[in-house]
């Protein structure tokens, strides 16, 4: 039995058009259970594409079957080059389309997170954003790459204004609009307890840190959860796609410090519907 087949993580994902947008440009993928391994563990993915019309939605689309694509065929490679190899890929792959269909500016966040034991692996660039829940705390473990999140980290900007700015979601870095990009990729520890929440920048612009931490701490199940986050989101009008999938840390596999008895994975997936809307947007660098 590997050490995987004994871990035992939940998640659930939800996307839809919100209240104003007439597309959804948003993405997000889960690992299959064909694809566990000891080596590869789990892997989450979102995606928020822009370009206009379908384009934006391509991107992301394109962004996650690239990135899934290369992560799994990468064996006997570090996690840090894996992960920097397969948002290369995915960015090249975007670029690349674009000028074969004639698309101009195409292109995408990616935020992923994988799984293998205790250690949680993230590759990120763009402004969707991972948050870990732990002891009652949400702690955004990614940086917006968006002109407004260099203002605050330069100290021009008070964080706290960053939700409301006008030029929240201007990019100063995606995938696709130049041939190459540097993700950012970070290693953390995890423990049994912890969630792990995944969205797009229409959910958190409407939704503060510690209202993450207060509904994950309500002791949920991920899809309740999911989709907890995304009314609420849809109750405050976002201006943009709403896209949250959330992961549930159930039980460690043998060997990362966590209990070892008894073995159980469930992947649970959902979607919502297409909500009718007519205007929003976000901006490539």
């Amino acid at each position: 039995m590997t050490s995987t087949e004994s871990a035992d993580i939940a998640s659930f994902g939800c996307t839809g058009v919100g209240n104003v947008r007439q597309d959804n440009q948003d993405a997000m993928r889960f690992c299959r259970e064909d694809d566990l391994t000891a080596a590869h563990g789990h892997l989450f993915g979102i995606a928020d594409g822009m370009g206009g019309y379908a384009h934006g939605a391509v991107a992301s689309s394109l962004a996650l079957e690239l990135f899934f694509e290369t992560f799994y065929k990468s064996n006997g490679v570090a996690m840090p080059q894996k992960l920097r190899t397969a948002v290369q890929t995915a960015n090249v792959g975007i670029y690349q389309a674009a000028q074969r269909i004639g698309a101009g500016k195409m292109g995408s966040t990616l935020t992923a997170v994988n799984l293998v034991g205790d250690r949680m692996s993230i590759a990120h660039v763009g402004d969707s954003r991972a948050y870990l829940v732990r002891g009652g705390t949400a702690t955004c473990l990614t940086k917006d790459h968006t002109r407004v999140g260099e203002m605050v980290r330069m100290g021009l900007l008070q964080p706290e204004k960053l939700r409301g700015h006008h030029q929240r979601s201007v990019l100063s870095r995606c995938l696709g609009v130049n041939l190459f990009v540097t993700p950012d990729v970070e290693q953390a520890t995890v423990r049994s307890g912890d969630v792990i929440i995944l969205c797009t920048d229409g959910v958190w612009a409407v939704i503060e840190d510690a209202e993450f931490a207060a509904m994950a701490s309500r002791g949920s199940d991920p899809e309740d959860l999911a989709r907890r986050i995304f009314d609420a989101a849809m109750s405050r009008e976002s201006d943009d796609n709403l896209s949250v999938l959330t992961i549930e840390i159930r039980r460690l596999a043998p060997g990362s410090g966590a209990e070892v008895t008894g073995s159980r994975w469930q992947w649970l997936s959902g979607l919502f519907g297409r909500i009718p809307g007519a205007r929003g947007g976000r901006e490539a660098p």
